[in-house]
């Protein structure tokens, strides 16, 4: 898979460190995929979730380093691209205020 605005989990890695070695892991481990459909994603990543937002659009949200932070990323499986829209804490999450945005 080609990713698409890898400097969203860089940004969010120098604010949390601790999530640095969970978003290397999923990068390392995407980049060297072909997902034509959510359940390769799921069979990589198991706790892969597809989730609805504000426009109607669904994303796909990983669980990134033991759930320590939200991976939300829209994923083109004919064009094999996934696009990371926003990395959050758990906390952030929680509140689905990054529904609204999407």
């Amino acid at each position: 898979m080609r990713i698409i605005k890898k400097a969203t989990p860089g940004a969010f890695r120098a604010r949390n460190p601790q999530a640095r070695t969970g978003l290397e892991h999923w990068y390392k481990t995407t980049k060297a995929t072909a997902w034509t459909r959510l359940a390769d994603a799921r069979a990589t990543f198991p706790h892969a979730d597809p989730v609805a937002v504000r426009s109607g659009r669904k994303v796909v949200v990983f669980n990134i380093g033991g759930k320590k932070c939200r991976l939300i990323t829209a994923i083109h499986y004919n064009r094999r691209l996934v696009f990371t829209l926003m990395v959050l804490t758990h906390a952030e999450y929680g509140k689905e205020e990054w529904k609204g945005v999407l």
